[in-house]
């Protein structure tokens, strides 16, 4: 796998987060390729640079040595993985955010890799439209098949003109400024109820299935256990916290550790767990990479609905990750709980890491199943 980028007579080094032996996938893409060559020819120099939803930091890293960067994301990884290419490459110092703060003063320009989700992109074009002059230029950047006419429209309602670039190596840009008159507003939250379960969530813009419950989390949300007294529980990967809220009613007894690496999840799901659970109920959540940091044996219980997506890439180390760091914080006798799409073979990789005996199917459906792991 190709490590190093190389543009204009410059060679940066190049990782992904966590960084693996046998990476197949690169840590940038030929969108920050087609940013950076395009800001090059501007021949600026000196500025203030806000870099949105920086994927490894592949931007951060080459605008930081001649301009001042505010690298803004909801990922963890991100984060991370931009600090250690930053070290990697001796780069100048970046500012880090989230896209909860708010946008910094003084900007004078916007580079924007578009994110995945229209509700992650209304919110940052809305909170974008609230801070900038319209001096301040905005580009941003995607492949072009995801580049939609409706995208070009959320950027026009929520933002102002807008217009676009020549495909180059399948990516395009989008030239836009903040602009229109009276956007129209955009809440922070999209709040909806559980069906049949008696509570209801807050989902902050880039939460996974913000804006209803996904069929995993529905179909689990029937198979968990009810008997766990004070155990100790850790929910991975936890979204806006549904499964803990379920859990902690089911067992009240219970201290729930609640980790994501989105900074978005990890605060609705403490919003939901604060609203939804007795005053007293013990919960923690965290902003992590998986399970790092975690001592040996801290937990009773893991519940798991691992993501098979990385930024923009199709990928199942990250279940593989979760997996492991599972098996390292359960107690002897702990259980993880997993539920997965048939077709993705949790059941294999499980019976590799804990023992085919250890491993039994909880619950299926023609689309799901459950799986319980035993340490």
């Amino acid at each position: 796998m190709k490590n190093e980028l190389t543009l204009h007579e410059r060679t940066l080094s190049l990782y992904r987060f966590p960084k693996r032996s046998y990476e197949t996938l690169q840590a940038w893409d030929a969108g920050d390729e087609y940013l950076i060559n395009h800001v090059e020819e501007l021949g600026l120099e000196g500025k203030r640079i806000l870099i949105l939803n920086d994927h490894f930091g592949a931007l951060s890293c080459w605008f930081s040595e001649k301009h001042d960067v505010i690298m803004m994301s909801d990922s963890f990884i991100a984060h991370k993985g931009t600090l250690s290419n930053l070290h990697r490459n001796e780069c100048s110092k970046v500012t880090f955010a989230t896209t909860m703060d708010d946008i910094p003063a003084d900007v004078d320009l916007v580079l924007m890799q578009i994110p995945k989700s229209n509700r992650h992109l209304t919110w940052q074009l809305a909170q974008l439209r609230r801070s900038l002059s319209e001096s301040v230029p905005v580009i941003a950047v995607n492949k072009a098949k995801e580049i939609h006419t409706s995208t070009l429209k959320l950027f026009e309602k929520y933002l102002g003109t807008t217009t676009t670039s020549l495909a180059r190596k399948k990516h395009r840009l989008v030239f836009a400024q903040a602009d229109c008159i009276a956007p129209p507003q955009v809440e922070p939250y999209t709040c909806w109820e559980v069906d049949n379960h008696g509570f209801s969530l807050k989902n902050l813009a880039n939460v996974y299935s913000g804006e209803k419950l996904d069929l995993g989390a529905r179909f689990i949300l029937e198979h968990l256990p009810q008997d766990l007294g004070d155990k100790r529980v850790i929910d991975l990967g936890c979204g806006n916290g549904v499964l803990s809220v379920k859990l902690g009613q089911l067992n009240p007894g219970i201290h729930i550790t609640c980790v994501d690496e989105s900074f978005m999840a990890v605060e609705s799901a403490r919003e939901n767990l604060a609203v939804n659970l007795p005053e007293g109920f013990k919960f923690d959540c965290i902003a992590n990479n998986c399970l790092d940091g975690f001592d040996k044996g801290c937990a009773d219980v893991v519940i798991c609905n691992p993501p098979f997506h990385q930024q923009q890439a199709i990928t199942d180390h990250i279940a593989w990750q979760m997996f492991c760091d599972a098996k390292h914080v359960l107690t002897h006798g702990g259980q993880l709980l997993v539920i997965g799409n048939r077709h993705l073979g949790y059941d294999v990789k499980l019976s590799r890491l804990f023992g085919k005996k250890n491993v039994r199917l909880v619950a299926s459906n023609d689309k799901f199943v459950i799986l319980q792991a035993t340490k």
